[in-house]
């Protein structure tokens, strides 16, 4: 944390508002995988990894960034704890188990370091808001980011986000896509599909048409102002499929632009700045080489303009993409977003070749 702390100059000057810390707990040790283990195996949900540095550093860290004007959310690991997680011994029956009564990973995934929780439990239930609450009362954190969102119950995490507004009113990131998140249980959403479309056009594997297609069903079928995280990569991305180089290939600027520019809430995860070009290992020290690269250059320049143009805001703040037909449908993607006191038309060109 300490470290972290020494960075956030880097981190605000690219205008960076909310800092999302991947899991910070204890990492379990039965069947881990790796030498360092996934921070998706969660030991404590309410202790810190000794690793990354004492709870007195973290609420610093927290105050620190909060000072500078940004937010600051823990990744939340809900559905599954680590094998060695004492709620395991204290409390089997917050399980799930499998067609032979054990305790069973989350199924047909090769995550044999966890095991499933069970929320048709009404303790578990009580715990694990508990848990959460410990960490907006105790450390202030400004929300969450709730991984395998959809594996959990939609109606717990509605009841989470309304006991802990009680406490302050808190961010609640999902990691799904699925227009009824939007309701009552998070604020933002992942926009999977955006990522996928950005990726087949960067692979030469479709056109626009990829991209109008998400539009087009943001725009039809998704709540009014609904919030929709735009990202060109993040942890599992990275690690799995391939460096932001590898998956988007000739289309990452202008998609990066268009993750800022267009609706949605943008992301940066850590290492796109530096112009990042390995695959970080998932459960090994594998440390990022810091330096200037001309794509934090971009993200700190479109991030400046997003900020200075009300229509480029969040929803429900900012204005909604108008479409701008053009007669290279299937190379340019155009539109405007307008509001009362800005508007931006934006063309973005995704072949191989000059357009006019």
């Amino acid at each position: 944390f300490a470290a972290v702390e020494a960075d956030l100059v880097r981190i605000q000057s690219l205008g960076v508002d909310i800092l999302w810390l991947m899991p910070i707990h204890p990492i379990g040790e039965a069947r881990r995988k790796g030498e360092l283990g996934s921070p998706y195996a969660v030991r404590d949900y309410t202790a810190i990894n000794p690793e990354l540095g004492t709870e007195a550093e973290f609420r610093s860290l927290v105050e620190t960034a909060q000072g500078m004007g940004m937010k600051v959310i823990l990744d939340w690991v809900a559905n599954h704890t680590a094998w060695d997680n004492p709620l395991q011994a204290e409390h089997p029956d917050w399980y799930e188990r499998d067609w032979k009564g054990d305790f069973r990973p989350t199924p047909w995934f090769d995550w044999s370091d966890i095991i499933d929780l069970d929320y048709s439990e009404i303790g578990l239930r009580e715990y694990m808001i508990d848990a959460m609450s410990h960490w907006v009362s105790e450390a202030d954190i400004d929300g969450f980011r709730l991984d395998t969102a959809p594996m959990v119950p939609l109606d717990f995490w509605e009841d989470a986000h309304a006991a802990l507004d009680e406490i302050k009113d808190v961010y609640m990131l999902g990691e799904g896509e699925h227009r009824d998140m939007h309701e009552r249980a998070f604020d933002t959403s992942y926009a999977w599909s955006w990522w996928d479309a950005v990726h087949q056009i960067g692979q030469g594997d479709a056109d626009v048409g990829a991209l109008v297609g998400y539009y087009s069903q943001n725009e039809a079928a998704w709540p009014e102002g609904a919030q929709r995280l735009t990202h060109v990569s993040n942890h599992d991305k990275n690690s799995w499929e391939g460096t932001q180089f590898e998956t988007m290939g000739e289309a990452l600027m202008p998609a990066i632009a268009l993750s800022v520019v267009g609706e949605g809430v943008p992301m940066i995860y850590s290492g796109q700045e530096a112009g990042n070009e390995k695959r970080l290992e998932f459960f090994e020290r594998d440390p990022i080489e810091w330096r200037e690269h001309p794509v934090g250059d971009l993200y700190a320049r479109l991030f400046q303009l997003k900020e200075d143009t009300s229509a480029l805001w969040n929803a429900p703040w900012g204005a909604p993409m108008i479409q701008v037909p053009n007669d290279r449908g299937g190379e340019v993607l155009s539109f405007v977003r307008r509001g009362d006191d800005s508007k931006v038309f934006a063309a973005f060109n995704f072949s191989a070749d000059a357009v006019e």
